[in-house]
């Protein structure tokens, strides 16, 4: 991945590390209220299945202490004695004694008129009878849950099995679902119908919104029965806001936080460093190519190799900035091998073809004592058959200025046919003594000399050790016919600049070039 798809990527990250935060805390607030909301509904759902089992499991004593008579059916004795039960037992309202399923008589009455009871909606694992039903004495047209054993039944009121106070902070409302008639057993509101159509297709615990409330449905198999609570949720929005004042600032810190941990990340990234990197392995860097021309004849001779970066605004950064960058980077090398394949891609064929023609290539000191580059050359020009003097090496007088430590390198560059170049000649360590040491070929009169011919007479100095030295010469950054001249007429064999044409892509460089030959 490159640092450009890095930097896009880190800020994406980086808005989503400020979102994100405040967005997971305002989620947060809202499920842990939720959460709360519904595990109070849940809670409640127990407390009322333990209340209902309680109340059954005292309507299951009744019976057995009713069971236990053994006076005369109906008697003033046994009449007492269902009273007793119905005034003992808080959840018992009324107690029966059946014959043959129908009722003889009862806690209130001492001949009971009412039908006999139907077979049992459902029969309790240990054997007792459940009913839901109306039917009684009194004419009273109202739902009691019936429980009986084989000669009695007691009734509960339903209403009991849902008397149970909520602990919460909002009102919760319960219903009791028979499972066998899917019928409401007991209710504390109005339990919408599709909700109770929804319960019915459910076999276990679930949660449903409808119509601004919050339902929890929990079957209990072993009571036959589903209990359904429900709230508004007008308390939950309102303890909700409480809460996202709580997560809020949180959120926010914590997106602060990491925001400034992914900005210093992402300024890391767009450092000067990565971002030649990033040219150099995208191959952002290409190579234009400047001809140098014969001050005799007006051909071409070849082209000087010049690494060219245009940044996304369309100008070109200098050079001297980013090769600078380079060796203070550690990334010289790379930038070099770089321009040495671009320019073996590019005019390997062409050169090929033109035995005569040669492409300098500028080395920095740093690329003196590497490795790979003369592997690398060699590999090149054995792949485009081309003659090693084909491509020639220039290096500013910087890298000359140790000579003890630079010859050797030197010359394994020109044992393996390279002619070498001297750039930039007179701008740094100018000195006789290392000329002298240093095996060349080419000496090049850097542009600052050549605009001011008229004005010092530096440059014919420079020309005389050349040709003292039996060194060719090029003369840069020619611009004026009057500079071509003086140079011819000094004895300067070759020249590059602007009066001829300026550093040309590839493609271009060719269509100039074959005008020339």
């Amino acid at each position: 991945m490159t640092t450009r798809h890095l930097i896009s990527l880190v800020t994406g990250v980086l808005f989503l590390s400020i979102l994100a935060p405040v967005g997971l805390s305002l989620w947060l607030a809202h499920r842990q209220v939720e959460t709360k909301f519904i595990d109070e509904l849940d809670m409640f759902s127990t407390r009322v299945a333990l209340r209902t089992e309680r109340v059954g499991e005292q309507a299951k004593k009744a019976l057995r202490h009713i069971e236990a008579f053994q006076g005369v059916p109906c008697s003033e004795e046994h009449l007492l004695e269902m009273r007793r039960l119905s005034y003992s037992y808080r959840y018992i309202q009324e107690v029966l004694y059946l014959k043959d399923n129908a009722p003889q008589c009862s806690s209130l009455e001492k001949r009971s008129q009412a039908d006999a009871f139907p077979p049992a909606m459902k029969v309790t694992p240990d054997g007792y009878r459940a009913w839901l039903t109306t039917q009684n004495d009194l004419g009273i047209k109202r739902f009691m849950a019936a429980l009986g054993s084989e000669h009695y039944v007691v009734m509960v009121d339903p209403g009991s099995f849902i008397d149970v106070i909520p602990f919460g902070s909002w009102p919760i409302e319960v219903t009791i679902i028979g499972t066998v008639r899917n019928v409401v057993v007991a209710s504390s509101a109005d339990l919408p119908s599709d909700v109770l159509q929804h319960v019915q297709q459910e076999r276990s615990i679930t949660h449903f919104q409808r119509d601004g409330s919050i339902f929890n449905a929990r079957p209990f198999p072993e009571l036959g029965i589903t209990i359904v609570t429900w709230a508004s949720t007008l308390p939950l929005q309102k303890t909700w806001h409480r809460q996202a004042l709580i997560w809020l600032p949180a959120g926010i810190l914590i997106g602060l936080l990491t925001a400034a941990f992914i900005l210093r990340i992402l300024r890391r990234l767009q450092s000067p460093h990565h971002q030649l990197q990033d040219a150099i392995q995208h191959r952002d860097i290409k190579v234009h190519y400047q001809p140098i021309i014969s001050l005799k004849t007006g051909k071409v001779v070849g082209a000087e190799a010049l690494a060219r970066w245009q940044q996304a605004d369309g100008s070109y950064l200098s050079p001297e900035i980013f090769v600078a960058m380079a060796q203070e980077t550690g990334l010289s090398e790379q930038l070099t091998h770089l321009i040495i394949e671009s320019v073996f891609d590019d005019l390997g064929k062409w050169l090929r073809q033109h035995p005569d023609q040669h492409i300098s290539i500028n080395l920095e000191s740093a690329d003196l004592s590497s490795e790979t580059l003369p592997a690398l050359l060699s590999q090149k020009v054995n792949h485009w058959q081309l003659k090693p003097a084909q491509i020639a090496l220039e290096l500013t007088e910087r890298e000359f200025a140790d000579p003890k430590n630079s010859a050797p390198f030197i010359a394994k560059y020109r044992q393996a046919g390279h002619s070498i170049y001297i750039d930039d000649f007179g701008t740094g360590y100018s000195s006789l003594s290392y000329l002298q040491d240093l095996d060349v070929d080419i000496l090049k009169i850097d542009k600052s000399f050549v605009d001011a011919l008229e004005y010092n007479n530096v440059t014919p100095h420079i020309i005389e050790i050349a040709k003292t030295l039996k060194l060719e010469m090029v003369a840069e950054g020619i611009e004026t016919e009057n500079q071509e001249a003086w140079l011819r007429q000094h004895g300067v064999q070759y020249g590059q600049g602007w009066l001829y044409s300026k550093a040309l892509p590839k493609a271009e460089f060719i269509l100039w070039a074959e005008k020339r030959l």
